[in-house]
């Protein structure tokens, strides 16, 4: 009974959603993996596999209201500086779900963050899935891998300046020509609309640097629930939300 009554409001929200204000780009910050597996007894495993089970069918629910863009934020650069007994699994789990979207042949894969932070193994993994997938029409997926909001502003100002650098252009000169669009080119996520959303799970009701010059005009949406428990009526409320906001883009 419960899962009949769960799928028929899972269906009332849908068939209530505006389809003229369902986000381009959804960004998501999975959190509360390990505070999953804890509560459940489980080591911190069970919880990032938990997590990772749980991405397609977001995916599968993005594609069906025709969300054009995903960034799902699977790992920081700060987690990177976690002891090898745990970096080390979380790493063959995050290899092993990019491999299976990738696999699907329904989404294009694009991974954004500081590759060469990671692994030689992660970062070919996250490589050959782009390459595989570059020809994929329909959704587009972001997986934000060895990523942090600071480390992309400082690779997008260091690409920048080498660019200007070959080109002959002087300090000055770039001074004088520089503006926001110049960065927003050199970001990970250069040619894409900026995401409309941000969802995080677990409670949290902060960014830790998610998409930090990206986000400048997103809507934030936070969800009680751990990554793992995140339910297809806790997307649909975030759309929901989204589509009853008056966004004034600073006006």
């Amino acid at each position: 009974m419960r899962d009949l009554l769960y799928g028929f409001y899972a269906r009332r929200l849908e068939s209530a959603l505006d389809h003229e204000q369902i986000p381009r780009h959804v960004g998501v910050i999975l959190d509360g993996n390990r505070r999953w597996a804890k509560a459940s007894g489980a080591p911190k495993s069970r919880g990032w596999r938990a997590g990772a089970d749980k991405v397609e069918e977001l995916l599968g629910w993005c594609e069906e209201i025709d969300v054009e863009v995903v960034t799902l934020w699977l790992l920081s650069t700060d987690n990177l500086n976690r002891p090898d007994s745990e970096l080390r699994p979380l790493l063959a789990i995050i290899e092993r779900l990019v491999t299976e979207i990738a696999g699907t042949g329904r989404w294009r894969v694009l991974p954004v963050g500081a590759l060469d932070l990671l692994p030689d193994e992660t970062a070919r993994i996250l490589k050959d899935a782009a390459d595989r997938t570059a020809d994929v029409p329909g959704l587009h997926v972001n997986v934000a891998v060895g990523y942090g909001g600071r480390r992309e502003i400082a690779d997008a100002v260091r690409s920048l300046l080498q660019e200007h650098a070959s080109k002959g252009t002087t300090i000055e000169d770039l001074a004088q020509l520089l503006d926001v669009e110049h960065i927003a080119e050199h970001l990970y996520t250069k040619g894409q609309p900026d995401p409309d959303l941000v969802i995080r799970t677990s409670g949290e009701q902060r960014l830790s640097g998610f998409l930090l010059w990206q986000s400048a005009h997103s809507e934030f949406y936070f969800c009680e629930a751990y990554w793992p428990d995140f339910r297809k009526v806790d997307f649909l409320r975030a759309i929901r939300a989204y589509a009853a906001r008056g966004r004034r883009f600073g006006e």
